[in-house]
């Protein structure tokens, strides 16, 4: 599973969570459960706007219990600044969809691209390079530290080290001189295509 589909499903999960537990507040803190005259099973949380995260019989049970309260009031907050710090690394990583394109010859003037277009003008040149039987080019970060992560699978008997200088001096060029970059770093996997042998027709046992 690629890390965007993870990231995806981690969203996903957290984001039907905290749908489901807003949704419980909200329907307590309106007393909705009263007004509709609907009765709840035991231990239904926020069935009422005057009841609390806490109930009073479990605050009394464990209120004599010296490590309750600190751990009560750490456990959300580091849920919550892991939370943040999760969301920051996402867009720091992802940064924006768009990257900036100078224009020739026009002083403070500047194209936007999406990084969509730019990974599929890399693939394009890449495919068509001795020897490349597939290729995935994604794009990450800002326009000043933009990085590329392709993926290339070659066919069997491909020189890897040609390949590499091959793409360095075209493709990848070819995108710095067109972003206006001195550097874009390119973070590059090679894996090799398998193709099966045909068995061919069995031979038959004479006896």
């Amino acid at each position: 599973m690629s890390m965007s589909a993870v990231n995806r499903t981690i969203l996903a999960v957290i984001g039907i969570a905290l749908l489901l537990g807003g949704l419980l507040v909200l329907a307590g803190g309106l007393d909705l459960y009263g007004r509709l005259n609907a009765t709840m099973p035991d231990g239904w949380p926020f069935t009422s706007p005057h009841q609390p995260v806490l109930s009073a019989a479990t605050r009394a049970d464990w209120s004599d219990q010296a490590w309750f309260w600190p751990v009560v009031i750490a456990v959300p907050a580091v849920v919550v600044v892991g939370a943040l710090g999760w969301l920051y690394a996402q867009l720091h990583r992802a940064g924006s969809s768009t990257v900036t394109v100078p224009v020739p010859g026009g002083e403070g003037v500047a194209l936007r691209m999406r990084k969509r277009a730019l990974q599929d003008a890399v693939e394009t040149e890449v495919i068509d390079l001795p020897r490349v039987d597939k290729v995935t080019v994604r794009a990450s970060g800002a326009s000043h530290r933009l990085l590329l992560r392709s993926t290339v699978r070659l066919e069997p008997g491909a020189d890897t080290a040609r390949l590499v200088r091959t793409l360095d001096d075209g493709p990848l060029e070819n995108a710095r001189t067109s972003l206006g970059l001195a550097e874009l770093p390119c973070r590059l996997r090679l894996t090799a295509s398998v193709r099966r042998r045909s068995a061919g027709p069995k031979a038959r046992r004479v006896v």
